[in-house]
């Protein structure tokens, strides 16, 4: 039976929309990658908890950390506390840290698990923030604590480095001096001004290639301290014109949402394995992760096409959700995960369910079913009759 309901078009008005009704994505059992892979994992608010969701936020840790295990039991590490789970955008740094404790104890569980955790300096209040030594002092704060827990670090761009810091000399202080404390490589984290207004020119310019001269140089100056770094820019250029450059041995992490497929695929060129290929620590993930599991697995087999073929379809819905303004993809991440059953309600941290219109919901919709990522199309089915039936669309 088909399974079909009435969606809103870009042309205004309705019609309807069936279902193709193509069989899920699932990776065999016990897939193996050549490739690092994280999914940068949200979190499920508690619907229920007494608060004022823009001023306080409560988390529902049960089916937070099941969802964890879920992305492990596809072979995809968890980049934990990190922009996808609103670290920063209603996601406080003592709830960052609680998160991090409980993922971590999770993983302990499930052999092979990979989790990496985000380090900022969120905590500090942006205003009072006047010197470098205070970022420098935030970022150690938050390192002292992850690295109590064993954890290893993700240092994340910091919001009040780029207030404060008068030139690139300022941003190799600061990491020169993290750097050389990590206890463990790290991953570094570039994350562009469209998804954080605030971290317009980091590294000390708003010049790319300048700024990338800058992060290469921090790099280069430590190269045993980096396993990596993420970089979120949504220019692939850029991004292979860095890994070209990286040191031997350190990973660039891809972050680019509408473009990862070919860039974990990688060209091959360069002398070092890490110049002609991405990892990935991405967002999208979250959404595509069986999808993602699969392809990878079908990669490492050295079933090039077969990868295409499974991840190319999720690429314009992943283009969908991150579409401008690029910092509300969370709430199309989340959306995903109601879709398919991983949490029982569409209710964000800081109320952020409300940061998209119901044209986007339904074409994420469209988009899903044709990347073949409703994973119970009834139930799908079911949950977008609700949204509709919210916004006045009655079945």
């Amino acid at each position: 039976m088909a399974l079909t309901l009435q969606l809103p078009v870009a042309a205004g008005g309705l019609q309807p929309y069936t279902l193709q009704g193509s069989t899920p994505v699932r990776p065999p059992a016990g897939v193996k990658f050549n490739r690092i892979a994280y999914s940068a994992a949200h979190v499920v608010a508690d619907p229920l908890a007494a608060v004022d969701p823009w001023i306080a936020c409560a988390i529902d840790w049960d089916a937070t950390i099941a969802y964890r295990r879920h992305l492990w039991s596809l072979g995809l590490g968890v980049a934990e506390a990190m922009d996808t789970a609103q670290r920063g955008m209603g996601l406080d740094w003592p709830t960052s840290l609680e998160l991090i404790r409980r993922s971590l104890d999770a993983a302990k569980e499930i052999p092979g698990a990979l989790v990496a955790s985000g380090c900022g300096t969120d905590h500090l209040v942006l205003e009072n923030v006047k010197t470098v030594d205070q970022v420098i002092a935030g970022y150690e704060e938050q390192m002292a604590a992850i690295e109590k827990l064993d954890g290893k670090l993700i240092v994340m761009a910091s919001r009040a480095l780029a207030r404060v810091a008068k030139s690139p000399a300022d941003y190799e202080r600061v990491y020169d001096r993290i750097l050389s404390q990590a206890r463990q490589p790290v991953v570094l984290h570039w994350l562009g001004d469209m998804f954080d207004p605030a971290l317009a020119g980091y590294w000390g310019s708003s010049n790319v290639d300048a700024a990338m001269a800058t992060a290469l140089g921090i790099i280069n100056a430590h190269p045993d301290k980096v396993d990596g770094i993420k970089i979120s820019l949504l220019d692939k250029d850029k991004e292979i014109a860095m890994r070209r450059r990286l040191p031997a041995g350190v990973r660039m992490y891809t972050g680019d949402d509408f473009n990862y497929a070919e860039l974990i695929a990688g060209d091959g060129q360069g002398t070092e394995l890490f110049h002609g290929q991405s990892d990935a620590l991405l967002g999208i993930f979250d959404a595509i992760a069986p999808a993602a599991s699969a392809a990878l697995g079908e990669l490492a087999r050295g079933n090039v096409e077969k990868f295409h073929a499974i991840l190319g379809p999720t690429v314009p819905l992943s283009r969908h959700i991150f579409a401008a303004p690029t910092r509300f993809y969370k709430t199309g991440v989340v959306f995903m995960a109601w879709l398919n059953g991983h949490q029982s309600h569409f209710t964000m941290v800081g109320g952020q369910q409300s940061t998209r219109s119901l044209q986007h919901f339904a074409e994420l919709f469209r988009l899903a079913d044709a990347a073949n990522l409703l994973e119970h199309p009834e139930l799908a089915m079911q949950r977008m009759k609700t949204l509709l039936a919210l916004h006045g669309v009655e079945h």
